[in-house]
């Protein structure tokens, strides 16, 4: 196998096992071999695959998917969806031991779809974060819904002292709710509330789109922890975070002084063309 290239000089990217410069996933339901597949070409990208929604509940080979991302690095959690409805139905004790079954180490816990109030949300994470890698997620997933930025500050307090490991700041698949308005424009008011109180490297900001993600590298550096990333979106992201797209060549590092440019002295001269005959 090819070794990757190192001509060019680029930013300091965190590596993995990463605490910070998280790429978030989502799995919408992938199979196996897809998966696989994925692995392969952007496994040293990922961090965390979230089985969206319910879809562990319906999909085959979710203990394969297990399997193939504990030795690929990656932290595997069902969507909090599927979380809020076994909490909703009395059904929370079964839902942990069918987790324990599938030997699935991480969880998300969330309120954004459900009536859960924030104190029981709190009382959860407190419960199962001795058991499990709590990942929460603040923000409503309701399209409607007022967005007060104390309030989601508040939210991502009382989530981390409760025991979470990372918040995800809610903006769906559609990157039209939460962090975002109904066009994708990204509420900065929003943004700037959570990263003036609270460190951004426990935050993973749901970024689904393109111009989201160069957004929030840009503002935060190419070691920011983004979410909801589509899985043929994974290594496009990882070129915006390195300076390897038009989006965020500010993010390279200065170059050298006195380097020579490709054709000037110094640098092998140009190859020259027979003339045509």
């Amino acid at each position: 196998m090819t070794s990757s290239p190192d001509f060019l000089t680029l930013g300091d990217r965190a590596v993995k096992p990463r605490r910070h410069g998280l790429t978030h996933v989502l799995d919408k339901g992938l199979s196996v071999q897809a998966l696989e597949s994925l692995v392969e070409t952007a496994g040293a990208h990922i961090d965390i695959l979230k089985l969206g929604w319910g879809t562990a509940y319906v999909s085959p080979g979710v203990k394969a998917k297990v399997a193939l991302c504990e030795d690929a690095g990656i932290r595997l959690c069902p969507g909090g969806t599927l979380f809020e409805i076994a909490v909703l139905q009395g059904k929370l004790r079964e839902y942990v031991r069918w987790l324990d079954q599938l030997e699935i180490h991480h969880i998300e816990i969330s309120n954004g779809a459900t009536a859960i109030t924030p104190e029981e949300k709190a009382r959860h994470i407190s419960e199962l974060s001795g058991s499990f890698f709590v990942i929460s997620e603040v923000g409503s997933k309701e399209p409607g819904q007022a967005v007060v930025p104390s309030e989601w500050v508040a939210g991502i307090r009382s989530d981390l002292e409760a025991g979470a490991s990372f918040v995800i700041a809610e903006g769906r698949e559609s990157g039209t709710v939460g962090l975002y308005g109904p066009n994708g424009q990204i509420r900065n008011d929003l943004v700037e509330a959570i990263v003036s109180t609270v460190s951004s490297e426990k935050v993973i900001f749901e970024a689904p789109r393109k111009d989201q993600q160069a957004w929030f590298v840009l503002r935060l550096g190419l070691n920011a922890n983004l979410g909801n990333i589509g899985p043929d979106e994974v290594v496009a992201l990882e070129t915006l975070r390195l300076g390897l797209r038009a989006d965020t060549l500010d993010l390279l590092p200065p170059a050298e002084p006195g380097l020579p440019g490709l054709w000037t002295s110094g640098a092998p001269a140009a190859p020259v063309r027979p003339p045509a005959t």
